[in-house]
């Protein structure tokens, strides 16, 4: 009597490593012999399932695709072993079962001792062998697809392998390299004489070399890399793992010995579409600078003591984060202001569930009401009205005495003599007529029922926005269509407000916070209901007349800046200001670079700086109230007040969650919340501005209204201004 064995690969090339071997016995009945391998099944901790016919034993398998399958030879009344796998044989020797599929031949022994022998016998030799070289096939198999160039070499540094994009990149064939010795191959004269001896030793040590690596392509240009390789010890030879670091060109190499690889198919370096490793998924962008900061700090890591390397940890865990630029504040009891104004300006809303949603709707119509619909020339306006904006180029321009005077239509009167001051007419290519109707249009849909966002913050903003753009620095900085489109964006960045913040939309459930996704819900539908507003009436199409290309930019420029309104991104704009624009500004200065006009333009007039100007830009000119002479900002502080108030009101009615619970008009110190907000938010974004643009006026004064604000404090009064003596 026989016991016929037959193995098979499991379908998962990891099964040996992280789960017991699976086994079928098909037996037609049980027996000693059967209950012999169900013993030692259990004894090697294998999982056991147990088959009686040819049906169960296949769906069984089919189910489990079990490591190993021993099949009952012995009762060929029951069923027929060499059938089950493979049927129609009729060879009188051993090899119909090795030709069915099976791989051992065991004599019937029912001893428990030698199935379990028999059973170690196979994992150990056959099912670990087949695993290995099915986990080999598949590696070879993603190698030769790899967007990476990897080349192999033995102990002895002869080249075994390269994939087809090693070829590509490097512009060798296979049969040039194969069974060639690595020094062979030529090298760069770029790289130190003492590089390869360096990486050399780390490999022959056993431990990773990193760092900045130059290979020669067949055509004779040098690819500079960064080379990451780790030796893997085992049957010879050492493998690198995927580095996530990139040259300046975007080519990667690990290893100059054993393993090579370079990232990006193409013979020239250029980026192409690149398959993302583990480490590349928790790594940030690549090329990024902060990529380049975790990376040296993981280097400094594996030689630091350990309080230093578990310091390093947290501040990778810092970098890692997407809140770089946002200060950590403390407690509500410490600054409760701070910590409201922060709440309701700078998040979506409390992700509570309210229970109610208050849908807001529209109070304004999107279109040119009637008693407009004859616009204004410059030429017409009032002398009244006109002589209130004389004054309009200084900083100390009075705006609400110009909203008396235009029964609280400032910013159709005030556009009309600022655009025409810049040109904007000539520069849109546009008839004078369509501008007026352009801003009668755009005021029209501000609410003049708001206490701060309407038509008249729009033209303070529109006046401060002008006031910048006359610097020197920022006309060093901005082309013409740079000036239009902050002309514009300051001219219809709240557009449609409605009084109240993001947050409260958000917690509401409104309209306009569904539509956005509850993200940058005001910033999105001021600039989309601006480009809605203009292009569908050819009569106040400002954009008609100019070039499409010239449009799609104009376009872009004026989004990027109303979205930059938004004070969730405050500190980074702020922040990306400074580090990219003021400090190298002042390195200049510092190396007496004053005459290198070269490169003072340089930075100044780089599209990514330009950029970052115009988003200053346009936040300072928005929260630029604090700045002000002293009775103005005392106006504007008490609009704000007053809008947060109406806000804390309603979400009280609505039982929606209270944004800023500070702001209850029955408690509230308004001077608090303005030293709060000049502390948290004005003082460091106009140091930087000030830096940049020279603003002497505007900071004298801040530090004025500081101080008032602080006096009334220090005396704990709550409101706008002292009582009368």
């Amino acid at each position: 009597m026989q016991v016929s064995v037959r193995y098979c690969i499991g379908a998962s090339l990891l099964k040996t490593i992280f789960s017991p071997l699976q086994v079928l016995l098909v037996f037609a009945k049980e027996d000693s012999q059967s209950n012999g391998f169900c013993w030692a099944c259990e004894k090697a901790n294998y999982r056991c399932s147990l088959a009686h016919t040819p049906e169960s034993a296949l769906e069984c398998f089919s189910e489990k695709h079990h490591d190993l399958v021993i099949v009952d030879h012995r009762h060929s009344r029951h069923f027929d072993a060499e059938a089950l796998c493979r049927p129609d044989r009729e060879e009188a020797s051993v090899m119909p079962l090795i030709n069915a599929g099976f791989n051992r031949r065991y004599v019937e022994n029912a001893n428990m001792m030698a199935c379990y022998n028999e059973l170690l016998q196979l994992e150990h030799g056959e099912v670990r062998a087949q695993f290995k070289l099915r986990a080999c096939n598949a590696i070879f198999t993603a190698l030769e697809q790899s967007q990476d160039a990897i080349e192999i070499t033995s102990e002895d540094q002869v080249i075994q392998y390269v994939n087809p994009a090693y070829e590509a990149i490097m512009g060798y064939q296979q049969g040039e390299l194969l069974g060639k010795e690595i020094i062979e191959v030529p090298k760069s004269e770029k790289n130190k004489p003492d590089l390869l001896e360096t990486i050399n030793t780390c490999i022959r040590k056993g431990k990773e070399w990193q760092g900045i690596y130059y290979a020669k392509k067949k055509n004779g240009d040098n690819i500079q890399q960064n080379v990451k390789i780790t030796p893997v010890i085992g049957q010879g030879g050492c493998f690198s793992s995927p580095d996530i670091q990139s040259s300046k060109h975007k080519d990667r190499r690990k290893g100059s010995l054993d393993v090579r690889s370079t990232t990006s198919r193409g013979s020239d370096g250029s980026s192409q579409r690149r398959h993302s490793s583990m480490a590349r998924i928790h790594s940030m962008t690549i090329e990024a600078p902060i990529t380049k900061v975790i990376n040296i700090i993981n280097a400094a890591q594996e030689s630091s003591p350990m309080p230093v390397a578990e310091a390093l940890d947290r501040v990778l865990e810092i970098l890692r984060t997407t809140e770089l630029y946002s200060p950590q504040l403390g407690t509500k009891d410490e600054d409760p202001h701070t910590n409201d104004l922060v709440g309701g300006l700078m998040t979506d809303g409390l992700r509570r569930l309210s229970g109610n949603e208050y849908i807001l709707s529209t109070k304004q119509p999107h279109h040119l009401p009637s008693h407009l619909a004859t616009p204004l020339s410059l030429n017409d306006i009032p002398p009244r009205i006109a002589q209130t904006m004389e004054t309009e180029g200084s900083w100390d321009f009075d705006i609400f005495n110009l909203e008396a005077a235009t029964m609280k239509r400032p910013l159709t009167y005030l556009g009309l003599k600022i655009f025409s001051k810049f040109g904007v007419c000539e520069f849109l290519n546009c008839p004078e007529a369509t501008l007026r109707s352009w801003l009668q249009v755009i005021e029209a849909n501000y609410h003049s029922s708001n206490s701060y966002h309407n038509s008249t913050h729009a033209a303070d903003v529109l006046h401060a926005t002008a006031y910048f753009l006359c610097k020197e620095r920022v006309k060093q900085s901005l082309d013409p269509i740079d000036e239009v489109a902050a002309l514009i964006a300051a001219t219809v960045h709240d557009v449609d407000h409605p009084g109240r913040t993001n947050s409260f939309l958000c917690n509401a459930g409104s309209e306009l916070a569904i539509l956005y996704n509850d993200t940058a819900v005001l910033e999105s539908h001021h600039a989309a209901l601006a480009f809605q507003l203009t292009t569908r009436d050819d009569k106040c199409n400002i954009f008609k007349y100019i070039e499409r290309n010239e449009y799609r930019t104009l376009r872009q420029a004026v989004i990027d800046m109303v979205l930059a309104t938004e004070m969730t991104k405050h500190f980074e704009h702020v922040n990306k200001f400074v580090n990219s624009i003021n400090k190298p500004l002042a390195a200049l200065e510092e190396n007496g670079g004053n005459n290198d006009e070269e490169s003072v333009k340089s930075i100044l007039t780089s599209p990514e700086n330009r950029i970052l100007v115009k988003r200053m830009l346009i936040k300072c000119a928005d929260i630029s109230n604090p700045c002000r002479p002293l009775e103005l900002c005392i106006e504007w502080a008490g609009r704000i007040s007053e809008e947060y108030f109406a806000q804390t009101d309603e979400e009280k009615r609505q039982g929606l969650p209270v944004v800023m619970p500070v702001f209850d008009r029955h408690t509230c110190s308004i001077p608090k919340s303005q030293i709060s907000f000049i502390d948290y938010f004005i003082t460091d974004m106009f140091d930087a501005w000030d830096a940049f643009a020279d603003l002497p006026n505007l900071m004298q004064h801040l530090d004025n209204n500081f101080k008032y604000w602080k006096g009334l404090d220090e005396r704990k009064l709550h409101s706008l201004r002292p009582p009368p003596e």
